[in-house]
């Protein structure tokens, strides 16, 4: 009969030393990454994937959809509740093509003037934007709080989990959506820094 032989000591202390160092490494690594990077750390960090930010990355919790408005989340910053209040200002308006480029008070709007106009209320964009514009608008990736989609034909914004478009949503204009889009490869998800 054979008995199972007990892991000698060096090799138990070779393998945790191993384990603390490379722990030790990529918790280094995460202090030297600049504010984007941390958000994009802890933009996939609440998505499942490894936290090595400190414990400073809280999960974000979801807007709510009320009679087609959104509601923030109280844990929600202040910017991010802007857009989501802005957005709200305009999702019964019609959609009217290139409505919201001259200017961002518009009789309707298209789906780059509606995102545009949602994330002027943020302080995120000064004047309006086409939506090829924003496939390389700030950081690269989904935001924490805040991503836009967009491509040359069309965009869309999510925020605290709902989705603000001009298409696939209730009305014939600007509106919110619990579900999400299909954007395998199509479209490019972009995010302003730290939200």
């Amino acid at each position: 009969m054979t008995y199972s032989q007990p892991l000698p000591a060096a090799k138990f202390r070779k393998s945790s030393i191993a384990v603390a160092i490379t722990a030790a490494f990529a918790a280094f690594a995460m202090l030297g990454l600049g504010t984007a990077e941390r958000a994009e750390a802890c933009a996939s960090s609440s998505s499942g994937g490894l936290n090595l930010s400190g414990g400073k990355c809280k999960k974000v919790k979801k807007a709510r959809l009320v009679n087609g408005k959104a509601i923030a989340p109280a844990s929600a910053p202040a910017r991010v509740k802007k857009v989501i209040s802005w957005a709200n200002r305009i999702r019964n308006k019609p959609y009217i093509y290139g409505g919201g480029h001259a200017s961002f008070k518009a009789a309707g709007y298209d789906c780059s003037g509606a995102v545009s106009y949602a994330l002027r209320g943020g302080r995120f964009v000064s004047s309006p934007m086409a939506s090829g514009g924003y496939m390389n608008w700030k950081n690269r990736g989904k935001g924490r709080w805040i991503t836009v989609y967009s491509n040359p034909g069309h965009m869309y914004l999510v925020v605290a989990g709902l989705r603000f478009d001009t298409s696939m949503t209730p009305g014939n204009g600007p509106g919110w959506s619990k579900s999400m889009r299909s954007t395998p490869g199509s479209f490019s998800a972009r995010h302003p820094g730290r939200f």
